[in-house]
């Protein structure tokens, strides 16, 4: 990645019961969607569980203007939203309800 890297985290929310098919599914992520999140100028992207709240931690580092959250417009993240929309909590466009983490350290 070139250019200035911007360390961006956000929660979501997991369906309780649906741990392995959220594993499954990322494992097989779509060519054209890993394609345009690097594209975009997201990389080292990480999502961890919190199995005792189902809570999703999502991080990633970003050269673009705006992490994944922000490619909401592309019609394949709109695909992906619609995919994954009965086992996560999603907003009524089904993208993913999303909530931005607000950096507290960092250390090199």
């Amino acid at each position: 990645m070139e250019g200035k890297i911007k360390r961006m985290a956000f929660k979501m929310k997991l369906n309780p019961g649906f741990k392995e098919e959220y594993k499954k599914r990322h494992a097989a992520l779509w060519p054209e969607m890993r394609k345009m999140l690097k594209d975009s100028g997201v990389g080292n992207y990480s999502i961890f569980l919190d199995e005792e709240t189902n809570t999703l931690f999502g991080y990633q580092e970003v050269t673009g203007e705006g992490g994944s959250q922000e490619l909401g417009n592309e019609a394949i993240v709109q695909k992906w939203w619609d995919y994954m929309a009965d086992i996560m909590e999603v907003n009524p466009d089904n993208s993913p309800v999303s909530i931005p983490l607000e950096e507290m350290f960092y250390m090199e």
